[in-house]
């Protein structure tokens, strides 16, 4: 994630035990084209770390975390002509834009970041609060999802060289 990193995290320490930012027991990072099928990449992706930290039992909850964040940067921070939509991309010979998947284990927490190239906020006006209200859109619900399986999640706009921004969430691990 760069040389922001710990400070493009800050959010997820607030009302935390503090935690040593080069205390990080595992990270694994992947780069996912812009195409709806590098969701179920990201899924294969996460099992597999998962397995690797001996986290498999919870797969469930991360991989459909995982999935609607991939989802959402692929539907909404891409440009129009980056392909998501199963294409090729511009055309232009440049490399497509990329969501990167990042994955972080502390021993008492987990951490999935979805770096996409869009600033704009995610999920537009979501509010976890007025659920009532949007209950019967036919998409827009993914963020819901997220607030509901993970135990906190927040953005934060990219500082320094990089462009774009990060959406997280955060699951806390029971030793």
């Amino acid at each position: 994630m760069g040389t922001n990193g710990s400070t493009m995290l800050e959010p997820l320490r607030q009302g935390l035990p503090p935690v040593d930012p080069t205390a990080v027991s595992g990270s694994a990072s992947c780069a996912l084209p812009a195409r709806f099928e590098a969701v179920r990449g990201a899924r294969s992706f996460t099992r597999s770390t998962l397995s690797q930290w001996g986290l498999d039992e919870r797969f469930d909850d991360v991989a459909l975390v995982v999935s609607e964040l991939v989802t959402n940067a692929l539907r909404h921070a891409l440009p129009e002509d980056a392909g998501a939509g199963g294409g090729s991309g511009s055309g232009s010979g440049e490399p497509e834009p990329t969501v990167r998947l990042h994955l972080m284990r502390w021993s008492t927490r987990l951490v999935c970041a979805v770096r996409d190239p869009s600033e704009d906020r995610p999920g537009g006006s979501f509010a976890p609060e007025r659920t009532q209200e949007n209950c019967d859109l036919e998409s827009g619900r993914g963020l819901f999802l997220v607030d509901a399986y993970s135990d906190s999640w927040g953005w934060h706009p990219l500082a320094g060289r990089l462009t774009g921004k990060v959406v997280w969430a955060l699951f806390m691990l029971h030793e």
